[in-house]
Order: structure tokens, then sequence, then C-alpha cells
């Protein structure tokens, strides 16, 4: 995925959330020395620090150029003022020991008052995304940032902010697999020049967080037999699956083993055939609904999240 200014975002990363602390710092070397060259990271995840200590362990090594990193951050829903827009980004910085990221997203399109315990939510009315974009223009041009973006945002909230924006956002991060091919989305992404990172590519297998009636995509019977036909995993196919549609998939792990499985997805090339069998698993499921930011009283719910 190469930008206007010629800097190059790798179609496959490594994700970091829900990565534990004392395990994420020996993952990202591992990921690191197995030719993982894109990192995504998040301040509310809560393990910058630890990925900053591994980032410079193998930079003051001489095992890989910071300019042949890409690293992604984000800015969470209690820093949405103009004003903490870039002394958030700083704090990142600071922990992942870094001059400037490559990419900074705003998380959510959710926004949360700060000075109240737990942080309480605020309409999007009262605090909104175009005064945030303008904190996350100035984080661009300070130059500590290469790139801006957004996550989690609909086709709506992005022409609204369109409106608005000097610089176009130019990442779209959203969670996208089989079950959620976000078909109208990719398409409009494609027009307005925006790239797509997918986030839970493989639907969150094993997270005591989904459901026992949620679908599985590594139980399903498709994906088997083109793993099957492949003489690869089912995380590689759906790897595969995503970097065919032109999307870059951030598959989390702290297995050193499938660390090396899903960088190997890069090599399975999938047929025509192969894409319309999973293109037509697509049921609109998201693992990722965003419920958490809907309780009673929220100015949020699911249908204005999503504006579906």
């Amino acid at each position: 995925m190469v930008f206007e200014n010629n800097d190059v975002m790798p179609a496959l990363g490594l994700g970091t959330w829900q990565a534990p602390r004392g395990e994420v710092g020996q993952a990202v070397l591992e990921a690191i020395r197995c030719g993982y060259r894109h990192i995504d990271c998040a301040a509310i995840y809560g393990n910058e620090k630890e990925i900053g200590e591994a980032l410079k362990s193998v930079l003051d090594a001489g095992e890989v150029r910071r300019e042949e990193l890409w690293v992604t951050s984000k800015l969470w829903n209690t820093r949405h003022k103009q004003a903490d827009v870039i002394p958030a980004l700083k704090k990142t910085l600071a922990d992942l020991q870094l001059e400037y990221l490559d990419l900074y997203l705003i998380h959510w399109p959710v926004a949360q008052d700060s000075s109240t315990q737990p942080p309480s939510l605020v309409p999007l009315e009262q605090q909104p995304i175009a005064d945030t974009w303008l904190g996350m223009e100035a984080c661009l041009g300070a130059g500590l940032t290469r790139h801006i973006g957004v996550s989690n945002f609909s086709i709506k909230k992005l022409k609204k902010l369109f409106e608005t924006a000097q610089h176009q956002p130019e990442v779209l991060q959203v969670e996208m697999h089989p079950l959620l091919a976000q078909n109208e989305l990719v398409a409009f992404c494609e027009v307005e020049k925006i790239y797509l990172t997918a986030y839970s590519p493989l639907g969150r297998p094993g997270s005591s967080e989904v459901p026992d009636s949620a679908p599985s995509l590594f139980d399903n019977p498709i994906v088997a037999n083109i793993a099957n036909q492949h003489g690869c995993t089912l995380a590689q196919v759906l790897l595969a699956w995503a970097m065919e549609r032109g999307t870059a998939p951030i598959p989390k792990s702290t297995n050193a083993k499938r660390l090396k499985e899903n960088f190997a997805s890069q090599n399975i090339a999938l047929t025509s055939s192969d894409m319309v069998n999973l293109n037509s698993l697509d049921c609109h499921y998201r693992f990722v609904d965003g419920s958490f930011w809907t309780p009673p009283g929220s100015p949020y719910n699911l249908q204005n999240l999503w504006d579906e």
C-alpha cells in the first residue's frame, strides 16, 4: 500500500490488542525477526511501554531500521478535545520510544469525559469529530506522525468528516473477515483512496468474550476445504482473503509458531473460486459490536454508532 509521499504500509501487520503484558514485547521481537514490519498499537491496550522496549531493542541492535517499520497507534476517547490530541500522541511516542508514528488513528467515533470516574460518555454533538480532527491534523503538521486516519467509522461519518477536513483520512481500520466483508465500505474507500486495515481478521477464535452462539470461521467447512486444497492453515486462508481484497489484516498472536504461519499467508494464492466461496459467508456479523458504548443513558446506540 503506497501513499502519495511514497511511504509503504505493509499488507500484513501484527495486532497487539489483548496481547498480554509480559508476552507482547517478546511477540513483537519474534514478529520483527520473522519478517513483520507493520506493528499496530493503541494507547488503551495498556502495553505500549513494553512494545517500546522491544522496538528500542531491535533498533539499537541494528536488526531493523526505523524507516523499515510501520508503527500505528490510536487516540483514545478521553483525548478528543483538540488541545488534548498532541499531548496524547507525545505520551504514546514516549512509551513506544519513537520520534514519530507512521500512522495515528482516532480509535472510535465516541467521546468520553476524563474528568469523571469512570469517564462519562459525551455525545458527538458536544465533542465533534471535526474538532478532534483539527488536533490530528496538528500532529501531522508537527511531524509527530506521517499519516492520519480513523477507526470504526462508517461511510456516513467519513463523509461528514470530509466536509471540514483539510487533510482527508488516509487509512480506516475496521473489523473485517468473511463473516463481515463490508463490501460497500471497501468500494467507498477505494474510490476515496483510503486504505483499509482489518482487525479481528480471524474472527476472534478462542476469545472468552465471544458468546458460544457466535459463528466460527475456524469451524466453517468452506474455510477448512480451501485450507485443505492449499495445504495451509485456516488462519492463512482468512489472511490471504483479506490481502486479496486489497486490505491489510492485523492478526494478533503471541505464539512464535503462529506468528510465522500467519506471516507465510502472504505466499497463499487463492483462486477466484476460493474468493467466491469465502465471500458467500458474509452475514454482517460483528464480533466487536460496540455494545459496550451503549449502557443505559448513553448518547450512543448501535444504530448511531454504525449508521446501519
